[in-house]
């Protein structure tokens, strides 16, 4: 048989009664003293479930309720037996309540001045609802008073408070307040009372909205440049930058509020555009501005229409273009005989009508601007056909055998002009070359008797003079060895093949008389 103590003795903790919140933890403990081995047993009022788990040790017993719930709102009851005729028990009331936290307020919709707006105050999972209190504030003024005292509600509800108004905008700013209270007489727990409170923020925008432009928006190229998108917005805005180009298309450059240009170029220079989008009140608002960068005169170039060589009496058109800004100023200058430049014309594009040969020459286009200058020369040939031909025959053109015949040419042209002279009626044309207009026909004979055709000619054009050439009687001189030579008067450019010819035609002469040389130098046309 068990021992009996004596003075056996229980107690149950943490007290007779208890008040507990409902998802914590609670354990219930029941102590003996004066019995060796106790037995213990746990049951409810009305023989509900415990509810709980049930430790026993060798003098104390517990029941742990984790979570506490619903369910544990009981009387709960612990028997002690100490051997076979001691017992005692003891019992303990469990008083559930939920308030675990501070109400939510919702605004719906998204606030926006003017337009009517619902705040919604919630409590979460608050039991017993049927002592609930809640009151809406705007700062210190009471908007809205509402308790649940005819709620019903047996399990933790999640309770809501809703009231509608007109904000003006005054309002926006201050402070709407949510109060819960959950007095419940005789039940000790901590807090009765929470709170809650959210400021009016209106949703509005976008508007007002600038751009800046630092340093300016007519920066140096070089310049770093930053624009900065302003707007006022809530919530904040999206922000789009983007470009107009030449084309008229839109460049897309970056999603913030400041767009950054660490060297501006002068192709930076152009419409820039800010759009603000709020996707709240869904609303749009776009800004611009002109940027410019500045800079001299660059890239000057001359176009010549149709070319650089014309023939006379074409019309010339000489266009020069410049970039730079603010736009340059174009004139042109034309060099002198002295080489000095003298101003002839000031606008982009310089037409030449019926041009001349005096009018050729080196053409000077200067872009101008206040950061500076940049010039560009062109060179215009004007190409003249031969013309103011001049032909002396010397001594005449009526000589005696024997004789040496000079015939020089003069003329204008452009470029300069080739001669030729041609002996016609001949079973084979002759056509001989010269070089600085001079031919000259040594120891003429009858067989040169004739008529020749000089004809001087260039890239443009030609003209053709007729020489008569009669070789009559014969000239006095002591025999001796005279070559008929036709020679060129530019010594230095034909020297070495003219001493050679000289020879080759001496040779010649002693076996055939005369005229060797043209036969020797004979060309077929």
């Amino acid at each position: 048989l068990p021992l009996v103590v004596k003075g056996f003795e229980m107690e149950i903790t943490p007290a007779s009664r208890i008040v507990a919140q409902i998802g914590e933890t609670l354990i219930l403990t029941c102590n003996t003293t004066g019995c060796a081995s106790p037995s213990f047993s746990w049951r409810t009022q009305m023989d509900n479930p415990l509810g709980g788990t049930v430790n026993n040790h060798r003098t104390y017993s517990t029941l742990t309720m984790n979570p506490v719930s619903i369910v544990n709102s009981h009387d709960y009851l612990c028997t002690v037996f100490c051997g076979a005729k001691e017992k005692k028990e003891k019992s303990i009331k469990v008083e559930l309540y939920s308030f675990p936290s501070d109400p939510i307020i919702e605004i719906s919709p998204s606030l926006v001045a003017g337009e009517r707006v619902t705040v919604i105050c919630k409590i979460p999972d608050v039991y017993p609802s049927d002592h609930l209190e809640v009151l809406l504030k705007k700062e210190e003024h009471v908007l809205h008073m509402e308790n649940f005292y005819e709620d019903d509600s047996t399990n933790t509800e999640t309770k809501t408070v809703t009231y509608s108004f007109n904000p003006t905008a005054e309002d926006i700013g201050k402070e709407i307040t949510c109060v819960a209270k959950l007095p419940i007489a005789n039940m000790d727990f901590e807090p009765k009372e929470r709170v809650t409170s959210q400021k009016l923020n209106a949703n509005f925008g976008p508007q007002n909205t600038i751009i800046t432009a630092s340093p300016g928006n007519l920066p140096m190229e070089g310049d770093s440049l930053k624009l900065t998108c302003v707007t006022e917005s809530n919530p904040p805005p999206q922000i789009v930058w983007r470009k107009h180009l030449a084309d008229e298309s839109i460049q897309h450059l970056t999603e913030n509020n400041v767009l950054s240009i660490p060297h501006a170029r002068f192709t930076d220079s152009g419409q820039y555009i800010c759009e603000v989008i709020n996707l709240v009140t869904n609303k749009t608002e776009k800004a611009t501005v002109d940027i410019v960068i500045q800079d001299g005169p660059k890239n000057t170039m001359i176009s010549v229409i149709p070319a650089t060589a014309v023939k006379e009496g074409e019309t010339v058109m000489m266009k020069c273009t410049s970039s730079g800004n603010p736009a340059p100023v174009i004139s042109w200058k034309k060099k002198n005989a002295t080489g000095q430049s003298e101003k002839i014309f000031k606008d982009a594009t310089l037409t030449i009508q019926n041009i001349q040969s005096q009018d050729l020459g080196l053409y000077e286009c200067e872009a101008y601007n206040q950061f500076g200058k940049e010039e560009k020369a062109v060179k215009l040939l004007v190409q003249v056909p031969p013309q103011n031909i001049t032909v002396l025959v010397y001594p005449s053109e009526n000589v005696k055998e024997g004789e040496n015949v000079t015939i020089i040419c003069s003329t204008y042209s452009n470029p300069p002009s080739q001669m030729v002279l041609k002996k016609l009626h001949q079973e084979k044309e002759i056509i001989l070359p010269s070089v600085n207009g001079t031919f000259i026909l040594y120891n003429v004979t009858k067989n040169d008797t004739g008529r020749y055709l000089l004809d001087v000619f260039n890239e443009v054009g030609n003209n053709i003079k007729v020489i008569e050439i009669a070789v009559v009687g014969r000239l006095e001189k002591p025999d001796q060895m005279i070559p008929l030579i036709i020679a060129f008067s530019c010594v230095t450019a034909v020297a070495v093949p003219v001493v050679a010819i000289l020879i080759y035609v001496s040779r010649k002469a002693k076996i055939n008389g005369s005229y060797s040389l043209v036969k020797a130098l004979r060309l077929k046309v």
